[in-house]
Parts: structure tokens; C-alpha cells; sequence
């Protein structure tokens, strides 16, 4: 579910053309904000997914990973029964959960009192409710749980999946992430950090990884579902696999609360030590979906620590932002993010780094420009960074039977 599209071939094709799913807002009125644009999933209709009287008991987040899940479900043609019910987990991560569930029954307390607070309030807005409803809907009896961290939660999502498969914990994981954090609050918080693009007169050229002329990064929502398995019972069951996820790395900062430090090294070590994991040398990598989030330091710093990590073969490398075309999904970018890449690996094809048209001299790799490029994959790595100094990296391989 992104910016894009609704469903996984509408993005992906969406992504392969170089378009762009950053609009005005219109899920509030945001004429007094100083940003004034996201990339928001349009016709969006949770009554497609979620019977009607369940819709009211869940935040947007939730809905969209429910939806999500659906596609993923469909596409891997796992089928949960009472065989299988208790070797099947799910692990879903959100930045923020229900945002908008919040403002709106905060402004319900203030207008109206508190006996008329939704009784549904707080199982719609927590976190880890996008894995209890999953949960509960496909009859998943394995792990459940969830993650928030900022915007890394879905990567870790799905790389602490990949390690409870390893480790025997389950044969298969639902995975991934899910935001709906285009609100008042959300918005003008992140505007207040000056963290938001205002190029709000050309929305569609607002989200712009590695431009000289980028002035922030742009909210997006949407979710990014995984559906991860042991690979003997998934080729014993003839399913159709996409990639293989073969290493995971995760680090800490330990610097400051929104800037990553200004050596790159978080960046650094949790490549490395996703490549330490999949068992695989630096040259090996073909391809780089970054975080790239279109911010003038966090982008200098990935590609400074993508220098470090890879040395002489980081120019190599095809590295884009797919958030240039979707705006940031906070804690679902990771989750979408690794969707891409492993369509990537399945189609040979590197997706681009749309607007990308004032090259700053600091940034200095192969962002892929503007359109998409046929091109070998073998091994491709996905990077989340999120406040507070966490990190997580992911590496996928190309299936080959």
C-alpha cells in the first residue's frame, strides 16, 4: 500500500516508470501549515478488506497493514491451518501508530468529555495492534510481536522475523510495517523540526535524495508486508519464491536524538555487519535501496558511509531513494522499502531516484537518475536509520531455484 498505488503490481509499475506520488494534502486542511504536501494512499477503501463494523475499532495504520497483508497472503500462497497455525508468527512495526485516533478523540475529551472517549480508542492507536489483528484474522498462533523504532521499525520487523525463523522459533513470518501519520500533530511537529520539505507550489519535485537543491524530506503512508519462510518447507510446498533474505544487521548511534553522527559510523557498522551475516564480501553487493530520505545531512552521511563500507566498489554500486517517488513511510518505509528491492532481484531491475537534477558535490555515487536501469542483481541491500541512532540493514539474494 503506498503513495502509488493500491496493491504491489501498481506500485511496483508505478516505481519502474519514475513517477511521483507526492500531492497536496487533503486528508485535513492544511492551508496554515507550512508544508503543505505528503504522499498520501489515494482511494484508499478499507471496506474492500475489513468488514465494516471492525473498520471503527482500528487506526489507518492498522488498516493499511491488514490490506497489505491480504496481497501478501494471496502472492505467497501460504495457507494457515491447525497444522501449521503455531510455526506461523507475525511481527509488524509503526513509527507512530494511530495518530490521527488520537487527535481525533483528544479533541472528543476537550469538546465533549471523557464518558464519551470511543471505547475503541486505545486498541486502535497502539503499535503493536497491526500484528494482533493480523494475528487474529489469519489465525497466526506463532511469535507476535512488534516494533517502534521511529523509522527502522519494519525493517527490523523484518530482519528479527528472518532471525526467529533461523533460530527454529517458527517456519514462517508475516512481516513488515504500516504508517498513517499524515495528521496536524504529525505534520506540523515534523515541520516544527524544520525536518519537511516546503517546496509545497511543486509537490511532485519536493522529495528530491542527493539534489543539491533538497530541502527536506516529505511524509508519506502506506504499508510494506513480507511474507518470509523457511526455504525447505516454502520449496516443499512449490511456492513461489521472489528472493532470499540472507543477512541483517542492527547498531546504535549512541550520538543524538534526530542527527545521525557526522562520521557515518552507525551507517557503517550496521552494513557491515548485515554483509558479516549474509556471509558475503563488500564487492558482491549490486545493488543499494538507500534510506535516502532527501534531508541535506542525512543524505551526505549515507553516502559517506556507504564510501566506508564499500570503498572503491561504492562506485559501483547503483544506489536510489524510491522515496523520492514516495515520500518518507517513516516506520512502514522499511517495510515497502524492502518490497522494492526484492523486486528488484526478481525483475533485474534498479529502480531510480527520481528528481534528481543539481548534483551536490558531496554526494557523489551512482543514484541511478531519474529512470529505471536494467542491470545484473545478485545481491541487493535495503538501509532504515531512525531517530535515536538505530539502524537496520537487510540483504536480499536473487532466487535461482
Amino acid at each position: 500500500m503506498s503513495p502509488l498505488g493500491i496493491g504491489t503490481q501498481e506500485t511496483w509499475q508505478a516505481i519502474r516508470e519514475g513517477r511521483n506520488g507526492i500531492s497536496r494534502i487533503e486528508q485535513f486542511d492544511a492551508a496554515d501549515f507550512s508544508c503543505r504536501i505528503a504522499g498520501e494512499v489515494k482511494s484508499f477503501d478499507p471496506n474492500l478488506y475489513i468488514e465494516r463494523k471492525e473498520i471503527k475499532k482500528m487506526g489507518r495504520f492498522i488498516q493499511f497493514g491488514i490490506a497489505a497483508t491480504e496481497f501478501a497472503m494471496a502472492q505467497s500462497g501460504l495457507k494457515i491451518d491447525a497444522h501449521n497455525a503455531e510455526r506461523v508468527g507475525v511481527f509488524i512495526g509503526s513509527g507512530i501508530g494511530g495518530f490521527e485516533v488520537i487527535e481525533r478523540e483528544h479533541k472528543t475529551l476537550l469538546e465533549k468529555g471523557p464518558s464519551r472517549i470511543s471505547p475503541f480508542f486505545i486498541p486502535a492507536t497502539i503499535i503493536n495492534l497491526a500484528s494482533g489483528y493480523v494475528s487474529i484474522r489469519t489465525g497466526a498462533k506463532g511469535p507476535n510481536s512488534a516494533t517502534a523504532t521511529a523509522c527502522t521499525s519494519s525493517c527490523h520487523s523484518i530482519g528479527d522475523s528472518f532471525k526467529i525463523i533461523q533460530r527454529g522459533d517458527a517456519d514462517a513470518m508475516i512481516c513488515g510495517g504500516a504508517e498513517a501519520a499524515i495528521t496536524p500533530m504529525s505534520i506540523g511537529g515534523f515541520a516544527a523540526m524544520r525536518a519537511l520539505s516546503h517546496r509545497n507550489d511543486e509537490p511532485g519535485k519536493a522529495s528530491r535524495p542527493w539534489d543539491a537543491q533538497r530541502d527536506g524530506f516529505v511524509v508519506g503512508e502506506g504499508a510494506g508486508m513480507l511474507v518470509l519462510e523457511e526455504l525447505e518447507e516454502a520449496r516443499r510446498r512449490g511456492a513461489n519464491i521472489l528472493a532470499e533474505i540472507v543477512g541483517y544487521g542492527m547498531s546504535g548511534d549512541a550520538h543524538h536524538i534526530t542527527s545521525p553522527s557526522e562520521d557515518g559510523d552507525g551507517a557503517f557498522r550496521v552494513m557491515r555487519q548485515a554483509l558479516r551475516d549474509a556471509g558475503i564480501e563488500p564487492h558482491q553487493i549490486d545493488y543499494v535501496n538507500a534510506h535516502g530520505t532527501s534531508t541535506d545531512v542525512g543524505d551526505k552521511i549515507e553516502t559517506m558511509a556507504l564510501k566506508r563500507a564499500f570503498c572503491e566498489h561504492a562506485y559501483k554500486l547503483a544506489v536510489s531513494s524510491t522515496k523520492s517517488m514516495t515520500g518518507h513511510l517513516l516506520g512502514g518505509a522499511g517495510g515497502l522499502e524492502a518490497g522494492i528491492t526484492v523486486l528488484a532481484l526478481r525483475d533485474q531491475v534498479a529502480p531510480p531516484t527520481i528528481n534528481y537534477e543539481f548534483p551536490d558535490p558531496e554526494c557523489d555515487l551512482d543514484y541511478v537518475p531519474n529512470q529505471a536501469r536494467q542491470m545484473k542483481i545478485d545481491y541487493a541491500l535495503s538501509n532504515s536509520f531512525g531517530f535515536g541512532g538505530t539502524n537496520g540493514c537487510l540483504i536480499f539474494k536473487r532466487f535461482t531455484g
